[in-house]
């Protein structure tokens, strides 16, 4: 039971009812049920990596789905790990695991390439193919391709559901429910105040999510650790809370950040909620940290100015390719 007593009832009951009938289980859709729909619709499926410095875990990751899904049940058409300029073996490893590996600056050229996660998801687009597109951090542990083919699977047998995002226990140091700690401090409270109706997502700011290019197409992308947060407030705004859908895939584990970089995370967050909130005046686009330092605490200073690429939709290369 939702409870928010700032919030209309009708919001309340609108979250309550999406619960209902848009929450699921990976249980819900048995694999063979989801391959049959693949089959009977002819959609194709293109699973993204966003890697960097990964080459620990993005390996067993691609392994698992190119054995479960590609090669056991023929349910995803191309796995794809776009690096975006690791120092470490990762596009080595992702290559010998079966995945096809691109790296970020060589896509779409003629605009520089900014560091960023939203920046790689964004450019993803120009190098699959698949009529949906799933996205899968690169950093998990004790991976299942549950975390696959469960958010997959609403988008072939849900024709009205154009978005699906995964939740899941996120455990921190052994204690269950405690990870997530800028969804907690940051995302979930912005939700629920500005954006009620996105109340009911479990992990607004999970990386596992899968949704139809004909919907991605359409998204600005923030290029920095906004990307999830915007994604979903735009999509709300574009197509409805009864086209987004949440299933749950168990648990996930990951490496998690220090407190100084979740900081960042949330700075970045918060100026993405800022600039949908209001396009006028913005408060100063810098976070200021301190670490300590031989003379005592130094300040550090960061940007979180995030910039925005366009819809892929208005991308000329990207009209091009789709007339090809």
């Amino acid at each position: 039971m939702i409870t928010n007593r700032e919030e209309p009832q009708t919001v309340l009951e609108e979250v309550e009812h999406w619960l209902a009938t848009r929450s699921w289980s990976v249980t819900d859709r048995p694999l063979h049920r989801v391959l049959s729909a693949k089959q009977r619709t002819g959609q194709t499926i293109s699973v993204v990596l966003p890697a960097l410095n990964e080459e620990e875990t993005v390996g067993d990751i691609v392994a698992v789905v190119r054995h479960d899904l590609v090669e056991q049940v023929p349910l995803v058409d191309e796995i794809v790990v776009v690096d975006s300029g690791s120092t470490d073996r990762t596009s080595e490893v992702a290559a010998a695991a079966g995945a096809r590996v691109v790296h970020r600056d060589e896509i779409l050229p003629r605009i520089p390439a900014v560091p960023g996660k939203g920046e790689v998801l964004w450019r993803s687009l120009l190098v699959t193919g698949g009529d949906i597109v799933c996205f899968v951090d690169a950093d998990l542990r004790e991976f299942s391709s549950d975390f696959v083919s469960g958010i997959v699977g609403p988008l072939l047998t849900e024709p009205g559901v154009d978005l699906v995002k995964a939740m899941y226990d996120r455990p921190l140091a052994g204690a269950a429910g405690q990870g997530g700690r800028v969804t907690e401090l940051m995302a979930r409270p912005l939700l629920n105040l500005h954006w009620p109706r996105l109340a009911g997502f479990v992990q607004p700011l999970g990386g596992e999510y899968a949704a139809r290019r004909s919907l991605l197409e359409q998204l600005p992308f923030p290029v920095g650790y906004g990307v999830e947060l915007g994604m979903l407030v735009d999509a709300l705004h574009l197509v409805g809370l009864d086209a987004l859908a949440q299933v749950d895939v168990g648990v996930r584990r990951h490496r998690h950040q220090d407190g100084q970089a979740l900081g960042r995370m949330a700075a970045e967050i918060y100026r993405t909620a800022q600039l949908r909130l209001a396009r006028g005046h913005l408060v100063r686009p810098a976070l200021t940290q301190f670490e300590r330092g031989t003379d005592g605490f130094e300040p550090h200073t960061y940007s979180v100015d995030t910039e925005e690429r366009p819809p892929m939709a208005e991308i000329a290369e990207y009209a091009d390719r789709k007339v090809a």
